[in-house]
């Protein structure tokens, strides 16, 4: 999908949506990692691909080194840098589509919701 100018550019690592658009550099349309943009890219963080293949929720067959990685990047870049604005289908339901009891939002205690409107 094409991000027009001023719309806001979303991605979701491990189900939580991030706006990322004020990375606009990195994550906008001709950026070096619009390929994540739009839909859940976990994988892809996580092998630091861009590879089509890569870029899903998927994360059967990664190396404890991979998992370390994704857990650093979702932390350390990610919750840090961005606001949460949503999660994935996949994080809040179970596969039949009930809700997940253990869902638990994503703490980010630098985020005040006043910033966020």
């Amino acid at each position: 999908k094409q991000i027009s100018e001023g719309q806001p550019i979303y991605l979701a690592v491990k189900g939580v949506v991030f706006d990322v658009t004020s990375g606009k550099e990195f994550y906008g349309k001709g950026a070096p990692y619009n390929a994540l943009v739009g839909k859940d890219s976990t994988r892809g963080v996580a092998k630091m691909s861009l590879d089509p293949a890569d870029l899903t929720h998927d994360i059967t067959g990664l190396t404890e080194e991979e998992l370390k990685s994704l857990d650093d990047i979702f932390n350390n870049v990610y919750k840090a840098k961005y606001p949460i604005v949503g999660y994935t289908s996949r994080r809040i339901l179970n596969e039949d589509g009930s809700p997940n009891l253990d869902f638990k939002p994503e703490d980010q205690p630098h985020f005040n919701i006043r910033d966020e409107f």
